[in-house]
């Protein structure tokens, strides 16, 4: 029997499966796709992103951020009525300079534009070239069971051979449509807000002001949509639609090689390497383990693509449970230390759905009045989906639906000429648009989001994510938080503050090393990290950024979370506490955790 399997080999799987074999733990990943995706579904990479990749290895971080283009080549957000005219406005990330500056001292990292279709084929290489890793592509997960012994996939492999794979544990990371979550009767629970339809092509675009937006929305009388910018000269194009009966549905190819001409130029070569629908929902399943099961990534939650959440929290899922999963296969903890992954997770991704879900609907102010409505199509999708309505005559549902479609696109005409009444209406779209800058600037979720329960002293009743910003990002210490990044001098060399952080250990971050290691009794499973800034570091500004002073500490947990910090100095009664709450194996009866710790109550006003 092994230790993992691990269903699925997109990014949550990969993740999973490369963190584990940092700590020497070897994974079996079936994937049911014999080559990586080539339709890139995903393309916002955020630092966290990297920064966990590189936990994984520095040079697959490095590889894959090299991926990225520059970023003034990907920093335009346009609104158009074509991809020739001048636009209706645009936002421009880019052009605040300082803000720039702002968010690249968060990490070593920044956002990144990076296509799933160039992404995936990078973690495919890793984890093939990785010796603990046994990946088996072509294989299809049937059926999954469970006993007291552990759990056994059934599968067939691309022969129709069957596969049989009895682990430890078994990771559903199968995305939206997971067999693993179908296997177990997991339901998932949330409204389907949309049905797209979507063509990946390459051709070379003349865009109105010679510079290349990276996402143009397009409103006009014959095609509403979305045209997003890919490396080398590559752009997915695509637009709602209501029913399976349309042309679209059944016959995608056909679809776009009629509509894309009459959206990038009958003039303009192009070639589709590839078309495909989905379906928009946000979702979460109702449970994210069920026995030594558990769900990570699209098979646990889906979001909307307006916030490129989707991806960044599978890998995410795969870092919260990863170091909680060696530390048990170890033995260095009790099981129950993965029932913290739910009650961890859940609220964050949660939180995340409800920022795509507020972006999506948000993007009808810049066009109230004059083009369809992402509310009005989610009421008409949810019409089309009923059972009463699907029993109608294919071609009822066809026309139906394309009527709907075009009534409302044929709006958009007034927005053309130079009458006062189209002049005001543009004008009117260009003062809406400023107002949507949370759906592609959140680096407030990207760093922000914070974990709670019993792993985390808490200080107050929430965590920073419940009160922070959406686009700005304060770095801080509070519990449950990212450690911040910082750039320390550590034996002799200039390193970031997440790269001494230890795989399997908790890590005690002070700028008074010596009189806490002085305190702790030997043996205590603890790294001792100085504050010591490196020489391009400002030591004022570094103790700052950890908010307990000189003399303080901050206790961080493997994954780079903060678990418990303190502005009082160390003292033998303060190590002892601290010895205890960081040896997680102390006590198997439940859930390890740090209630022991002080609240440091004198201290609360100082660091809130």
């Amino acid at each position: 029997m092994g230790d993992v399997t691990i269903v699925g080999a997109g990014a949550t799987g990969c993740t999973m499966a490369l963190l584990l074999s940092r700590y020497g733990i070897a994974s079996t990943v079936l994937e049911r796709r014999t080559d990586a995706l080539n339709h890139p579904a995903a393309h916002v990479i955020n630092a966290r992103s990297l920064e966990i990749w590189r936990r994984a290895a520095p040079k697959l971080a490095s590889r894959i951020a090299a991926l990225a283009p520059p970023l003034d080549e990907i920093g335009v957000v346009r609104w158009c009525t074509d991809l020739y005219s001048a636009p209706l406005g645009e936002i421009d990330l880019t052009s605040d300079a300082d803000n720039l500056a702002r968010v690249s001292s968060h990490s070593r990292y920044l956002v990144s534009h990076i296509g799933q279709h160039l992404l995936m084929p990078v973690l495919w290489d890793a984890i093939e070239a990785d010796p603990l890793i046994d990946f088996r592509r072509g294989v299809r997960v049937q059926a999954v069971t469970t006993d007291s012994s552990g759990v056994t996939v059934h599968a067939a492999d691309a022969g129709g051979r069957r596969v049989v794979l009895p682990a430890r544990y078994v990771i559903g990371a199968d995305g939206a449509n997971s067999a693993v979550r179908d296997a177990l009767g997991i339901q998932m629970r949330g409204p389907v807000l949309a049905k797209l339809g979507s063509a990946f092509f390459g051709a070379k675009l003349p865009f109105s002001g010679g510079r290349r937006p990276l996402l143009s929305w397009i409103y006009s009388p014959t095609f509403s949509g979305g045209l997003i910018a890919h490396a080398e000269d590559n752009y997915v194009l695509m637009t709602a639609y209501l029913s399976g009966q349309q042309e679209i549905a059944r016959d995608s190819r056909a679809y776009w090689e009629r509509t894309l001409p009459s959206v990038i130029g009958r003039d303009v070569p192009a070639r589709i390497h590839s078309t495909g629908t989905w379906t928009m929902t946000s979702q979460t399943a109702e449970t994210f383990t069920r026995g030594n099961v558990i769900l990570a990534g699209d098979a646990a939650h889906r979001f909307p693509h307006t916030g490129g959440f989707g991806l960044n929290s599978g890998v995410q899922d795969s870092h919260n449970l990863a170091w909680k999963l060696a530390a048990v296969l170890e033995d260095r903890a009790p099981a129950t230390l993965l029932d913290s992954y739910e009650p961890e997770r859940r609220p964050v991704v949660e939180r995340f759905a409800a920022q795509s879900v507020a972006n999506h609907f948000k993007l009808d102010e810049v066009m109230r009045g004059l083009a369809a409505s992402n509310r009005a199509l989610g009421h008409l999708t949810t019409a089309f989906d009923h059972p009463f309505v699907n029993r109608l005559p294919a071609w009822v549902l066809r026309a139906a639906s394309e009527r709907l479609i075009g009534t409302a696109a044929r709006r958009t005409a007034t927005l053309a000429g130079t009458s006062g009444g189209s002049r005001y209406r543009r004008a009117t779209i260009r003062r809406r648009i400023p107002a949507q800058l949370e759906h592609f600037a959140s680096t407030g979720l990207e760093f922000g989001y914070a974990y709670d329960g019993p792993l985390i002293r808490s200080e107050h009743s929430s965590q920073p994510l419940e009160g922070a910003g959406v686009i700005r990002y304060r770095p801080t210490t509070w519990p449950g938080a990212r450690l911040p990044h910082a750039v320390i001098s550590h034996d002799g060399e200039a390193v970031s503050t997440h790269d001494v952080l230890d795989l399997r250990e908790y890590s005690l971050y002070s700028a008074a090393p010596e009189a806490w290691r002085a305190v702790l009794p030997a043996g205590t499973p603890l790294r001792i990290i100085a504050l010591d800034p490196a020489p391009t570091t400002d030591q004022r500004a570094l103790i700052d950024l950890f908010e307990v002073g000189e003399h303080g500490a901050v206790l961080v947990r493997p994954d780079g979370h903060v678990a418990w910090r303190t502005p009082r100095g160390a003292t033998g009664e303060l190590g002892r506490t601290i010895a205890g709450a960081v040896d997680i194996k102390s006590d198997a009866s439940h859930l390890p955790g740090l209630s022991a710790l002080p609240a440091a109550e004198q201290a609360r006003g100082a660091l809130a």
